[in-house]
């Protein structure tokens, strides 16, 4: 009869652990699902950029500089790793967006085009949807990260090799810096 009780126990320890590792798969499975998200939106920003920046040449000659820094931002961004990699690319080419559309206010034709006001429309549409994404993606992690650190699934994911996520902070300078219009003369 003892026999029985510590098969139970035994059973009931490894159901324990089993429902915790799965926990853990399924929380690290939709952080993965919640970046690939981010990832999705950014390769959309990254790819409306050069459409914005070629219809802006023709006509802002003096603005060298401004296309330049969009041009590297962008390039660095592309390249960047992992998460916080991305987050310092992508706050750097935030600040780099926010000069440009800055700028743009001194040119009128290039605020009247079509094609340029159809461009940024779709930026600011996708900032948005990068905006919600980045929510959803750290919503996650911070799921997985409390379910990794507390006990008794801390146990389970320490010998498994469940790491600490990151979350997808751009820094505070690129989110301050919000372009101001200004439609007067």
């Amino acid at each position: 009869m003892p026999w029985l009780i510590i098969l139970i126990v035994v059973v009931a320890i490894v159901f324990a652990v089993v429902g915790m590792y799965n926990a853990l798969v399924r929380l690290r499975n939709q952080v993965d699902n919640a970046w690939s998200q981010i990832d999705v939106q950014l390769k959309r920003r990254h790819d409306l950029i050069p459409n914005l920046i070629e219809t802006a040449k023709g006509y802002m000659h003096h603005e060298r500089e401004t296309l330049e820094a969009i041009t590297n931002a962008r390039s660095q961004a592309m390249d960047a790793k992992n998460v916080a990699d991305s987050a310092k690319a992508e706050g750097m080419l935030g600040a780099a967006l926010s000069k440009f559309l800055l700028t743009v206010e001194a040119y009128p034709d290039l605020k009247a085009n079509q094609n340029f006001l159809s461009l940024q429309e779709e930026l600011s549409s996708t900032e948005n949807k990068i905006a919600f994404s980045r929510q959803a993606y750290n919503d996650q992690v911070l799921f997985f990260n409390n379910k990794i650190q507390m006990f008794p699934s801390n146990i389970i994911a320490g010998a498994f090799n469940f790491g600490k996520r990151d979350f997808f902070e751009i820094e505070d300078s690129a989110e301050k810096a919000v372009p101001k219009v200004s439609f007067g003369n």
